[in-house]
């Protein structure tokens, strides 16, 4: 009989191991309308401009209503992980959410918080100036520097 418990114990934890949490990198559900910017506290409402970025160490997600928000936040925080953090945005034609990082950025665009860019998917880019990521990045973090120095 001692034995038979023994037995059962160590499934026990055999099979605890196996339930180890699996960290979700994708897209996560945002509540239009509810969810706030973790930047600038506005509310996420805008379905062509939104972002979202996930903590690749622990799987939470970030909500932002302008890729701008994304970038500085990162930034201005000094996120330890942002180098390797996964964003989403939406692309600003379909709604479809994309990977930042693989986006095609307009610079023309009325973005909530006026930074311009607009996501566009592989092959969808308009014929107005595109850009890649780490050029939208800079460009944001240059247009927020001279935001603050006219105020």
């Amino acid at each position: 009989m001692r034995n038979y418990k023994v037995w059962i114990i160590l499934i026990m934890i055999v099979s605890f191991w196996g339930c180890e949490r699996k960290i979700d990198l994708g897209v996560h559900e945002v509540h239009w309308d509810r969810d706030m910017c973790v930047r600038c506290k506005m509310v996420v409402s805008d379905r062509q401009y939104a972002a979202q970025t996930t903590d690749p160490t622990t799987g939470r997600a970030y909500y932002f209503d302008d890729i701008g928000c994304v970038v500085l936040w990162l930034e201005e925080d000094k996120i330890a992980w942002a180098e390797r953090a996964i964003i989403w945005v939406t692309d600003v034609n379909s709604g479809e959410w994309i990977n930042a990082r693989e986006a095609k950025w307009s610079t023309i665009s009325i973005t909530p918080m006026a930074f311009g860019y607009a996501a566009h998917k592989a092959g969808s880019e308009p014929r107005s100036e595109i850009i890649d990521y780490d050029e939208m990045a800079k460009r944001a973090i240059i247009l927020e520097a001279k935001k603050k120095k006219r105020y």
